[in-house]
């Protein structure tokens, strides 16, 4: 069962094209939840994910429930600043989904308090910033996710 990239309303058309390609180099399955801030065939996000689109299974679905539906995933952490847990403190599993906000808020307070602060992870950074860019921060808990499961897949 692969990793799950799950992006709730991603804004930002490159960000999401090199998570395109982020997902392709790590077999992870990518998620998008709607509406989001762009259209599939823009060419920012094309031009960002290069050619991997086609390395890449992503999928859209029009709200968060509809995701938990189609998918099932083992458990879904999500990503937050909020979060009082390390995204590093966690054993992933197979099929454990990686849910994170839009670029410009985060995640939903509602959507971190469904999810339980047991399943709210913060990636550590210094003192007094604010965040990473999408692209990293789905970069730095994924690789962290893979590297638990012996690069599953990779060669």
């Amino acid at each position: 069962m692969p990793l799950h990239v799950v992006l709730f309303e991603p804004e930002i058309p490159p960000n999401t094209g090199n998570i395109i390609r982020l997902c392709a180099n790590t077999g992870a399955r990518l998620h998008l939840i709607e509406p989001l801030g762009f259209e599939l065939d823009d060419t920012r996000l094309r031009r960002a994910g290069l050619d991997y689109h086609e390395f890449t299974d992503v999928a859209v679905h029009a709200h968060l429930d509809a995701f938990r539906r189609a998918v099932a995933p083992g458990r879904l952490f999500g990503i937050s600043t909020r979060g009082t847990r390390s995204s590093h403190a966690v054993d992933y599993r197979d099929g454990d989904a990686l849910l994170f906000g839009p670029e410009s808020r985060g995640l939903p307070q509602a959507v971190r308090e469904e999810l339980g602060e047991e399943h709210v992870l913060r990636i550590p950074m210094r003192p007094g910033q604010r965040s990473l860019n999408l692209a990293n921060a789905v970069a730095v808990v994924l690789y962290e996710a893979w590297r638990q499961l012996d690069f599953k897949g990779g060669g």
